[in-house]
């Protein structure tokens, strides 16, 4: 997986390992002002995402909750910078139905707006002063059509005043032959100046439940990634990736194998140091993470320890069944760790019924090491939607997971001896305002770590906001961005430990702001 590595690379591995204890997180799921729960019938058996997004402007996040067939719910984030997380209750319009939400900056006015998607009517909410939102469907010409969405991408594309959205949708609950071999389309929403014209259909549909749009062969040409649950199309489906210009699917016969998984959730992120993202492909069995080549993928060796098929604790040797999956150094020690969301789909017996969530450490050589229950993070909930989040501003990453039919959990991490940490936020004039496209770059101790600025992935559920990178022992930083259009800025220095805005100046020039 990784190229040789060096005796003094080797010793810097180690030293950052060493600095660190093993991870611990304190349950702080009580500091919500109510027990959330995902629910529903066969309708929301998946589903169940959280958005993690700032939208009052105190660099504190604030969470969006899917609730199925309870309301959806807006936390608002009261917790003292450095301090205990605390949450209290804000205020959305009425809504059922919605299972997942990503945030995403929609008409550029510089505040994030939300993409609720829904069993029925998907929603375009517009974001208001002090976290307040209103229904801008119509305002936009938005189509909220009437399907089970359960999939969301997003990116700008040249000369458009908007993002282009793509929503993935489930089975086709009208279709009286259903469910198997029912699965509907998905739909690609362009728009026309500030408004979107009638959707472009992507068929056929394999049952969808997460997609992705990244520059995974770095080219400058972000392509779709679609995975989608065979449970339901039975025969015939494949995971797939389609090229938006021209809007046409990669085919075997220019290099995209079919591979067909009962596919939940997707992560992406550079773990090899090439500058190109791996791939991560829940499912219910394997969890299968892909090594990026460049021009293909190369499924990981079992001995990487990320394929997590069976419940780490407990005497249920079932296969587990993977939900929302997402990158993130838990103890900064600049060596990406891995968390995976686990749950029954429902009661189905041939799959583990109580089935602990991974937290997968990422070890000096490249190997993973399942850490979640020496953390306290082991519940056998039906876990869904899930997010890593600096919630309280201390420099480390917490955790929220949704449930299905059980409260909602926020774990507070408490790791001790962590190394040091950088939070990156690129942003620029014009539509893209937040730069959706950009890799920003941090180098330090060293090396070089690569994060893509995406909206989609996870399952049903994203975030905006900084990227956040751990550092190890380092003690100084330069940071650079490769902005969506692909002008590469200056090497700026930073001092670790803090968060920083990276804005665009003219030419190569690159201003870091800090808070």
């Amino acid at each position: 997986m990784r190229g040789p590595v060096t005796g003094a690379a080797l010793a810097l591995l180690l030293a950052a390992g060493a600095a660190a204890a093993g991870p611990r997180f304190e349950d702080r799921s009580a500091a919500l002002p109510l027990a959330h729960v995902y629910g529903g019938g066969w309708q929301h058996f998946v589903g169940g995402g959280v958005a993690v997004f700032d939208c009052n402007g105190d660099a504190l996040p604030e969470l969006f909750a899917a609730g199925g067939e309870n309301p959806a719910r807006l936390f608002l984030n009261r917790s003292q910078p450095g301090g205990d997380i605390a949450f209290a209750l804000g205020t959305l319009p009425e809504m059922t139905g919605v299972t997942g939400a990503y945030p995403l900056d929609i008409d550029g006015d510089g505040r994030l707006d939300l993409a609720v998607l829904r069993v029925g009517a998907n929603l375009l909410l517009r974001g208001g002063a002090d976290c307040a939102f209103e229904d801008a469907s119509a305002d936009w010409g938005f189509v909220q059509g009437d399907r089970w969405s359960t999939a969301f991408a997003a990116t700008w594309e040249p000369g458009r005043q908007f993002p282009t959205l793509a929503i993935g949708n489930y089975v086709n609950r009208d279709d009286p032959d259903g469910p198997f071999r029912a699965c509907d389309v998905n739909e690609l929403h362009r728009p026309e100046g500030r408004r979107y014209a009638p959707p472009v259909r992507l068929e056929p549909g394999w049952c969808a439940l997460s997609m992705l749009i990244s520059d995974w062969q770095r080219s400058g040409r972000p392509e779709l990634r679609i995975s989608n649950d065979r449970h339901y199309y039975v025969r015939g489906g494949y995971e797939e990736m389609w090229r938006l210009d021209p809007l046409s699917p990669r085919t075997e016969a220019d290099g995209w194998p079919k591979i067909s998984l009962w596919g939940m959730g997707i992560a992406s992120h550079d773990l090899t140091g090439d500058g190109l993202p791996e791939v991560m492909l829940t499912s219910m069995g394997d969890q299968l993470l892909q090594i990026n080549r460049g021009d293909g993928y190369e499924d990981a060796p079992y001995s990487l320890g990320t394929y997590a098929q069976r419940p780490h604790i407990g005497d249920d040797g079932r296969p587990s069944t993977g939900w929302h999956a997402e990158f993130g150094d838990i103890d900064n020690d600049g060596r990406a760790d891995l968390f995976i969301a686990k749950g029954n789909v429902d009661q189905m017996p041939s799959n583990a019924i109580h089935d602990p969530n991974n937290l997968l450490m990422q070890q000096p050589d490249g190997t993973f090491r399942e850490a979640a229950a020496e953390a306290g993070i082991a519940t056998g909930e039906r876990s869904r939607g899930a997010a890593l989040a600096d919630l309280n501003a201390d420099g480390r990453l917490d955790i929220v997971v949704v449930n299905r039919r059980a409260p909602m959990e926020v774990w507070q991490n408490v790791t001790e001896g962590t190394g040091a940490w950088l939070a990156v936020e690129p942003q620029q004039e014009g539509p893209n305002r937040r730069a959706v496209g950009a890799w920003v770059e941090v180098r330090a101790g060293g090396r070089v770590q690569t994060r893509e600025v995406t909206v989609g992935g996870g399952h049903v559920g994203g975030q905006a906001g900084p990227l956040h990178f751990g550092l190890g022992p380092a003690g100084d930083a330069e940071v650079r961005v490769i902005w969506p259009d692909g002008t590469v800025s200056d090497w700026v220095p930073c001092a670790p430990g803090m968060r920083v805005t990276a804005r665009r100046g003219p030419g190569t020039a690159l201003e870091l702001i800090r808070g």
